[in-house]
């Protein structure tokens, strides 16, 4: 004793000293404890010698511990507190214990790779790279196109074809964006890249040479030849094979004194003609040099052309002269038949 105080030695006890000294102050016998509890006799074995590698993962050790300290009559959150403490102490003196042992733990740990979550970010960048993916393939389509040829097919005629008309109907298809010139004269095409264009012809060998241009001035070319197997005598046979018909026909436009008669011909050609006829739509197609189209009216005759100064007109066999003026394309110009003078 000094100055009046007895000096002992203070201990602390670990979890399963106290769980052990709480039991055996109860005189409580460990079996008891595992029947009532339903915890196995080993397990409170393991926890009262502190054995904790021995026991399960921790989320089960939590319930032993409720089950153990409902049974003493001790709060659960103090001796998890506890166990946690003590568990967290051992392993620390063990990381310091085996230094090399904890480095070849942590390089053969796995990898704990998250499940994929969708978020702002990562759904902006799914977008960027789709966007990326269409522009390229659109620049590979535009390369392709700076060095393919754009497609030209004809349907209609076949080559080295031969016809007992003075015109024939082509007809083709090409790309969307693509021109088509016949005979340097371009052409109508559709928004499908199809093309149709009545083609007037000479008697003799035809060549319609058809080219299709694309936005990048690449060509495709086409040479068509057709025999036109006609003379003037012939047309004149086939015209009267209805001849009671055609007779009155003409007889009609003769004794007509409004009677509307043209003759076109073009220098140099070819020439994109549209004719209309008392408003019917009769030709619209390419006329090549040298050839003479006629056309009848009774009340009038409307013209385009694709010159103006190239085409040449003739009314009712008097000379006109060229359509117009200028090198471009005229529309509309319209004949009737001069009145006589007194």
């Amino acid at each position: 004793m000094t100055n009046g105080f007895t000096k002992r030695k203070v201990g602390t006890l670990t979890l399963g000293e106290k769980l052990k000294k709480m039991r055996s102050d109860k005189r409580i016998a460990l079996n008891e404890v595992s029947r009532v509890t339903k915890i196995r006799l080993e397990y409170l074995q393991f926890l009262e010698e502190g054995n904790y590698d021995e026991l399960p993962a921790d989320v089960y050790v939590r319930g032993f511990l409720k089950s153990y300290g409902d049974f003493l009559g001790v709060e659960e959150q103090y001796l998890v507190k506890l166990f946690e403490k003590e568990k967290g102490i051992k392993k620390n003196l063990e990381k310091n214990k085996n230094p090399d042992k904890n480095k070849n733990d942590a390089q053969a740990k796995p990898l704990n790779i998250s499940a994929f979550v969708f978020t702002f970010k990562k759904v902006v960048l799914f977008f960027i790279a789709i966007l990326t993916l269409i522009v390229f393939f659109y620049l590979y389509h535009e390369a392709g196109m700076l060095t393919d040829t754009p497609r030209l097919i004809i349907l209609n005629p076949e080559p080295n074809s031969q016809v007992e008309e003075k015109s024939i109907s082509l007809e083709g298809k090409t790309d969307k964006d693509a021109q088509i010139f016949i005979n340097d004269q371009i052409i109508l095409v559709d928004d499908g890249g199809k093309f149709k264009e009545d083609i007037s012809l000479q008697s003799g060998i035809n060549v319609i040479r058809v080219k299709a241009v694309n936005k990048f001035k690449k060509e495709a070319v086409e040479n068509i030849t057709v025999q036109a197997n006609y003379t003037e005598d012939s047309l004149e046979i086939a015209n009267t094979e209805n001849p009671v018909e055609n007779l009155v026909e003409q007889n009609n436009f003769l004794a007509d004194d409004t009677a509307v008669q043209v003759e076109l011909s073009v220098d140099p050609g070819p020439v994109w003609v549209s004719v209309e006829t008392d408003s019917n739509l009769v030709f619209s197609g390419t006329v090549l040099a040298g050839d003479v189209q006629k056309f009848n009216a009774r009340d009038k005759i409307v013209i385009s052309s694709g010159q103006a100064s190239a085409t040449y007109i003739k009314l009712n066999g008097a000379d006109k002269g060229a359509l117009g003026k200028e090198a471009g394309a005229i529309k509309g110009v319209v004949f009737v038949k001069e009145e006589k003078k007194q």
